[in-house]
């Protein structure tokens, strides 16, 4: 897939590939790979360097789904739950962490530096139904904090969708979203 192949990675290794060949050509006297090498290598790897530095590798599974979750995702994850497990678990560039748009217009932001940070997330059930647990290091946001968003939560990530907040240590936030079809088939 490719959302799971670094951007950088591939950047760097094309480019490191031609321009090595355009100095070996270069160093040959083959003027026509020397060419390719150097226009095509080195912008390469200042283009993989660059992806490097901006690159925001994908959030792991704390639990590698079961059989059961995954059942239950293909039959009741909304296509915000999909939209989000598939962006966090993709590489990102230009961003500090996942979801960061999305905390800082829930206002569990207030600067880049005291941003929550997504370290892991599992599918499971709860309550029968699926759910996607978001695993965040909160070192800076009090889980006050996100409690007095909870509301919020619920519907930023829209109709269908009960969020449950959890304190599992002191800087460790759990938000679960969980699928609640019976709420969908009622807002229609």
């Amino acid at each position: 897939m490719i959302r799971n192949i670094s951007l950088a990675q591939l950047g760097l290794i094309f480019g490191s590939v031609l321009t090595l060949m355009g100095i070996a050509a270069y160093a040959s006297d083959k003027p026509t790979l020397n060419l390719i090498g150097f226009f095509y290598g080195v912008p390469l790897l200042l283009i993989g360097l660059a992806l490097k530095a901006a690159e925001l590798k994908p959030a792991r599974y704390s639990q590698v789904p079961s059989a059961d979750a995954i059942a239950l995702r293909e039959r009741e994850a909304t296509s915000t739950l999909e939209q989000v497990r598939k962006d966090v678990t993709r590489y990102r560039y230009g961003q500090r962490v996942h979801l960061q748009e999305s905390l800082e217009r829930l206002g569990l932001s207030p600067v880049d530096e005291e941003c929550p940070v997504l370290e892991s997330l599992r599918e499971t059930a709860i309550d029968g139904h699926y759910a996607l647990v978001l695993e965040f290091f909160s070192e800076y946001i009090p889980f006050s904090s996100w409690q007095e968003r909870h509301e919020r939560l619920e519907k930023f990530f829209g109709p269908g969708i009960r969020a449950e907040l959890a304190q599992v240590d002191e800087d460790k936030v759990e938000l679960s979203l969980i699928a609640a079809p019976a709420e969908r088939v009622e807002a229609a």
